[in-house]
């Protein structure tokens, strides 16, 4: 079993002061030299104590020794060799000093002066000490005796705590106790100061041996110290490379790439680090080779060993100039890092380009900075400034070397974040504007819509629109074009181009989604000639409301199946004919019609909207109709609830487009039809029923063109037409719709006719007097339809 070896704590006379002065512990040694109880010095200024009535300045750094005069309790004056250490806080105290005087008077234990006189050790070249069994110093050697900055009478008998005060050797105590009680060596790692002096840290391979008698009997440890500064700096800054390879540049974002740049560094090389980038769009939109002074930087990230970034320090995304003779600037005109310090006497020139500044690096104690420029493939992005304060020592070149090749790593993912998120500003720039930014007021519906570029991947080739067709119909159409990009983008406002042409001709959703095929098939082959990536594919979903027979026709090619909301009802998918996504070929689309009474809600989206890591399909759309349910009146309000509860916080992995859509009826009366004879000479009565009409509606302003507009349809359908022919009157508060249609599927021409022509003039002067005009297929037919707008035929 192991012996357990009891401490004599009246062996050190040793006390414990706060920083304000106050005694707070006092052991049995320091009674027997001084005589005073505990009871009657603790809790009490440890100024009484002193012949002169005072404490010594606080010294600056973690210790300090020397003689002072001290009031022992019989009132003789008794001169003192005390050592006092800085203490951090730990174990639930604050800050404190640990002040300790060996007692020369004691006769140290287990470890006499014949047994050390073999000792050859003592005159090795490395750090040697002797402790006795009750850890104790015996001996030490003259590398000992510098390392701690003491002479070996001044600390005989001292335990290593109180030589050193730090936590580390209260590591190297328990680690003697632990060679004393199995008889077995140690060897330890540790950092530490040189010879007190607070602004020298080194590393030491402490090597700890037991002592024996001739018996074998355990006489003490003999501690043996080699430097390994060196090999622990170059393992260390191994270990912050590794580390910065792996910590920066995990986003392509430029502010996250920057923290942790800055997160790196700090504590293992610098107590305080700021990085300010250059704003390109202050250098027509591209970062600068050579920079020259004055020049302002943006605040970008910060780190302290500080419990929060000082008050002091700028926030990030400040803006701030920074003349000549700043750090900042300096380093970057020279395009060299910089090291500064108290030491070497070149940091004074740093404090007067700003007062406040100045007054921070006097209230923190800065007293060594390094300014690092942040450059990559030959331009300027910025500065990395590395400042210490807690740390004692001053940068070196090694750590220069270091901080140049984290900081050169960090600028080469600074930079590619930069160029990811302006190619990204501009795909997004190029998506939006080729997005409708409002959504027309039209009779048949009102529509609300959201679009949100995917958080990583960027823009994608999402889209949406709102269309008004002939008659008062209305389209509706949601597509997505596979891959992200200016590319996916560019193909998106093709595509969306091509829908609108033609909706114009007002084709049925079937054949509109197989003309848009014919188009993805083509620019495929036109991208697959160049150096573009892979095909072109999208999916679409294309939709036709008329509010007259509130009936609705879809179809989609690949896309996702819509969800409607009847009033008084539950959100439904519409099911719809599964047509193959765009670029495909050769396979037929089909559509389907839908009844939906006046206030239904139609909600067209794209796959990113419900589809997410670890997340299925079904559960998806099972969130959107829950969040449709809570539709309360507000299409914007809505919108934003369905974001909400479907996306995740970070942001959606796909870039998003929703459509959301309220039916409108178009009440009968606000609708008029006549079937049409096949002859000519009754083009007259039709006229009169159609003033008639217009006086019932109270539109007698637009009757004289409605009139003529009338009877040039008529009687091109009478002429041209085949029976039966149908005259429909259709109005709102701002449009007159006129549509004539009959059996034959032969569209009429627009012609100008010469001077000497009989005919030729009629569809152009339909053209001039209306809005717009036009024709479109039936299964039975056609129709010709004219627009008059009521505002300007009131005026």
């Amino acid at each position: 079993m192991s012996r357990v070896y009891p401490f004599d704590d009246a062996a050190t006379a040793r006390a414990v002061i706060d920083d304000d002065g106050t005694l707070v512990e006092w052991n049995e040694g320091a009674r027997r030299l001084l005589g005073h109880p505990p009871e009657s010095v603790v809790g009490r200024p440890a100024a009484r104590l002193l012949a002169g009535g005072r404490l010594p300045e606080a010294p600056f750094g973690t210790r300090w020794n020397g003689t002072v005069e001290l009031r022992h309790r019989d009132g003789r004056t008794v001169p003192v060799w005390l050592l006092a250490h800085r203490r951090p806080p730990g174990d639930g105290r604050g800050a404190d000093w640990l002040v300790v005087s060996p007692l020369t008077g004691d006769q140290p234990h287990g470890l006499d002066d014949d047994g050390l006189a073999g000792a050859s050790l003592i005159q090795a070249p490395c750090a040697v000490a002797l402790y006795d069994d009750q850890l104790r110093l015996r001996r030490i050697n003259q590398s000992m005796a510098e390392f701690i900055g003491l002479p070996e009478e001044r600390v005989r008998g001292l335990r290593i705590t109180e030589l050193g005060g730090q936590r580390t050797a209260e590591d190297l105590e328990r680690g003697m106790l632990q060679v004393l009680s199995s008889g077995l060596p140690l060897d330890m790692e540790h950092t530490g100061n040189v010879g007190g002096d607070n602004r020298r840290i080194a590393a030491w391979l402490t090597r700890m041996a037991p002592v024996f008698d001739v018996r074998g009997r355990v006489l003490g440890v003999c501690l043996a110290a080699h430097d390994v500064t060196d090999n622990h700096r170059a393992r260390q800054r191994l270990q912050l490379v590794n580390e910065a390879s792996a910590r920066i540049g995990t986003t392509l974002d430029v502010t996250r790439t920057a923290q942790e740049l800055a997160d790196v560094c700090v504590p293992v090389l610098a107590d305080f680090v700021t990085i300010d980038l250059l704003d390109p769009r202050e250098y027509d939109g591209e970062p600068p080779a050579r920079v020259s002074a004055p020049l302002r930087l943006r605040r970008t990230a910060h780190q302290s060993v500080l419990d929060g970034v000082p008050e002091a320090v700028i926030p990030p995304g400040r803006a701030e100039a920074y003349p000549d003779s700043s750090p900042q600037a300096d380093a970057l005109t020279a395009g060299r890092t910089i090291i500064t310090s108290v030491a070497a006497g070149n940091m004074a020139a740093w404090h007067g380009w700003h007062p406040g500044r100045d007054q921070v690096v006097h209230r923190f104690g800065i007293h060594s900075t390094m300014s690092v420029p942040i450059r990559a493939r030959g331009l300027t992005l910025g500065v990395a400034v590395l400042t210490r304060h807690r740390r004692p020592d001053s940068f070196t070149t090694d750590d220069a070397l270091l901080a140049e090749e984290i900081t050169t790593r960090a600028a080469v993912c600074i930079d590619n974040a930069r160029r990811y998120s302006r190619e990204r500003e501009t795909a997004l720039a190029l998506q939006r504007s080729l997005l409708p930014r409002t959504m027309p007021r039209t009779a048949a519906l009102q529509a609300r819509s959201r679009y949100l570029p995917a958080a990583r991947a960027g823009v994608g080739g999402d889209w949406f629109d709102v269309i008004p067709l002939s008659g008062m119909r209305v389209a509706m159409v949601v597509g997505d074009v596979v891959g992200h990009g200016i590319q996916a983008s560019a193909t998106m406002g093709r595509l969306r181009t091509a829908v609108g042409t033609l909706a114009d001709l007002d084709l049925a959703p079937d054949e509109l989604l197989t003309h848009l095929d014919d188009l993805v098939i083509r620019l495929s082959e036109q991208y697959s000639g160049d150096d573009s990536p892979g095909e072109v594919g999208a999916t679409c979903l294309y939709a036709v409301y008329d509010p007259v027979s509130r009936r609705c026709t879809l179809a989609r090619a690949g896309h996702p199946q819509p969800l409607v909301l009847r009033p008084g009802g539950e959100p439904q998918e519409l099911e719809l004919p599964s047509g193959p996504p765009l670029g495909l070929g050769g396979l037929p689309f089909e559509s389907a019609e839908a009844e939906l009474p006046e206030g239904t809600v139609l909600a067209l989206y794209t796959d990113g909207l419900v589809k997410s890591r670890g997340r299925d399909l079904d559960v998806g759309r099972r969130l959107l109709g829950e969040a449709l349910q809570a539709y309360a009146g507000s299409l914007d309000e809505t919108c934003d609830l369905v974001l909400r509860k479907l996306l995740p916080a970070g942001g959606a992995t796909d870039d998003v487009a929703l459509l959301l859509a309220r039916t409108r009826g178009l009440p009968s009366s606000q609708v008029a039809t006549w079937d049409i004879p096949a002859d000519p000479a009754l083009v007259a009565p039709v006229r009169k029923q159609v003033l008639d009409q217009l006086d019932r509606w109270s539109l007698s302003e637009a009757a004289f063109t409605a009139e003529l507009v009338v009877s040039e349809l008529v009687t091109n359908a009478i002429r041209y037409g085949s029976r039966p022919i149908r005259l429909r009157l259709i109005h709102d508060a701002a449009t007159l719709i006129v549509e004539v249609s009959d059996t034959s599927h032969t569209a009429p021409h627009l012609r100008r006719a010469k001077t000497f022509d009989e005919g030729g003039r009629g569809l152009l002067l339909v053209a001039q007097l209306t809005q717009r005009w036009g024709s479109r297929h039936t299964p039975e037919g056609k129709t010709i339809w004219a627009e008059l707008a009521l505002t300007e035929a009131a005026q």
